[in-house]
């Protein structure tokens, strides 16, 4: 580094400005601590044009219809094909057409200060900044630096991956066209979602699962609800299965995938859902004396253990990759940050000010397929393998007033699973049409650890989806 490299002091330094990055900065600079923040691609991050935001508003379209077309009078109104011109197009949208102008507004409008390039840790409380001209600016942090450089999506190393130019949740959000067959190799969120939206918008998807079933973090009945309706749909979903070798004929020919038991499956493009990895790989950590390329290590207070001075909060510390999880840790570790600049002790005790208990407790998900799937806290089995003495309880959903009135033929399932010994709930699953709106209840009665006996005094309103509290309770208590 040269004597000609720009520097400026701040009082907090963020790398990446993604929503997690954005909400650090704006919890340090409610709190008066100058706050510059590092990006490299898009202000907004990877929900804002590649994750959340142009998936659901792919998804929004195809779930629908498919929920219209189980409502009389309605249904002989909505069987035709999506107008997928259209649904792109509001993706699109959606997406801002990946510009970032409002979200740099947005940084602006807070006092932050936007330092576009590649930003690296250089030292201790030093990141430098390399702009898209190659000029270099230092950056250094009074108190602190917070790493929100989030995660990117893992391609398996098969023979011929790197010829078919796979497609990663980036290409699957952003495609500009329909692709006639689409294989999507894994089973998880990212995978189940996508196969859903592109089957809904006119594709024929093949899912390649190496496991047993789908959506394997959630309770079994989640992955067996979604994966019949996908079946339903039109989806082909082979299940124990793993890719051995990918090929593409020419530059844009078919992909040929053949599996492990020698049997091959053609597509015209192929989607990787296979996991994330941590986006720390060209970070500089090894200045500081981490390893390049790794999970960053955090205690509750999303601070990077063995530092005084580094955070690394959202994706890059592995405690829940989610952006809600994300932005909840960035304003936990913004206050802390806060805090610890005032000389002020934070509060660290569990589900204090300053601690991310939900990411150990109560964290919230809905997959937004047909139908939608949605959890908070532990399943069954987690809470079992953790040493409680719990017991599931299940209701059908499809017996609840509210259900049969949102759509014939509803199909949905309910479980919360009660800590006997505190009569608490430790978790909650619900899979059905239109129960992504519900988690809430259950993620309020599982952080906030509500008696079994008070929550039989919360009343679900008559007729809805709720009501099935009700059921869940009186079965419970018999």
């Amino acid at each position: 580094m040269t004597d000609a490299v720009k520097k400026t002091e701040y009082d907090v330094v963020v790398i990446g400005a993604g929503p997690v990055g954005e909400n650090v900065a704006d919890r340090t600079r409610a709190a008066g601590l100058s706050t510059a923040v590092v990006e490299s691609e898009l202000v907004g991050g990877e929900c804002s044009y590649w994750a959340c935001m142009p998936s659901k508003a792919l998804l929004r379209p195809v779930v629908a219809r498919a929920d219209a077309r189980k409502v009389p009078g309605l249904s002989g109104a909505v069987r035709g094909p999506l107008d997928a011109d259209a649904v792109l197009a509001f993706r699109d949208e959606e997406t801002s057409h990946w510009k970032d102008d409002g979200q740099v507004s947005w940084l602006d409008g807070i006092g932050a200060v936007v330092h576009r390039g590649k930003g690296r840790l250089t030292g201790v409380r030093e990141v430098t900044v390399t702009g898209p001209d190659g000029e270099e600016t230092l950056l250094t942090a009074r108190h602190a630096v917070a790493v929100c450089t989030g995660s990117k999506a893992v391609v398996p190393s098969l023979p011929g991956v790197a010829d078919v130019r796979p497609w990663t949740s980036r290409e699957a959000t952003g495609a500009k066209e329909v692709p006639g067959r689409l294989v999507v190799v894994g089973g998880g969120v990212v995978g189940v979602e996508m196969a859903t939206a592109w089957q809904g918008l006119g594709a024929q998807v093949t899912m390649l699962v190496r496991g047993k079933g789908l959506l394997p973090k959630m309770e079994p009945f989640a992955g067996e609800l979604v994966g019949e309706a996908l079946t339903e749909a039109g989806a082909r979903i082979l299940t124990g299965v793993s890719a051995a070798s990918v090929s593409r004929a020419g530059h844009d020919g078919p992909v040929t995938v053949e599996l492990d038991d020698g049997t091959t499956v053609e597509a015209d493009e192929i989607l990787f859902a296979t996991g994330r990895a941590p986006r720390t790989d060209d970070l500089g950590l090894d200045t500081v004396g981490i390893e390049p390329g790794s999970w960053l290590t955090v205690d509750d207070s999303c601070r990077v253990e063995g530092s005084d001075w580094l955070y690394a909060v959202g994706d890059v510390n592995h405690r829940a990759l989610l952006t809600h999880q994300g932005k909840y840790q960035a304003r936990i570790a913004g206050d802390v940050i806060a805090a610890r600049a005032r000389g002020t002790l934070p509060e660290t005790d569990r589900w204090g000010a300053h601690a991310a208990t939900a990411d150990h407790a109560a964290v919230p998900q809905v997959v937004f397929t047909d139908p939608e799937a949605a959890s908070v806290g532990l399943t069954l089995a987690e809470a079992e393998e953790a040493g409680h003495r719990v017991r599931a309880v299940d209701y059908d959903l499809a017996s609840v007033a509210g259900s049969g009135l949102y759509a014939q033929g509803y199909k949905g399932q309910a479980r919360m699973v009660v800590d006997l010994d505190r009569e608490v709930l430790l978790g909650v699953t619900f899979v059905g049409p239109g129960i992504g709106e519900l988690l809430h209840s259950a993620t309020i009665a599982v952080a906030g650890e509500v008696p079994v006996e008070r929550l039989w005094h919360a009343v679900p309103s008559y007729p809805t989806i709720s009501e099935v509290w009700l059921r869940l309770l009186e079965t419970y208590r018999g």
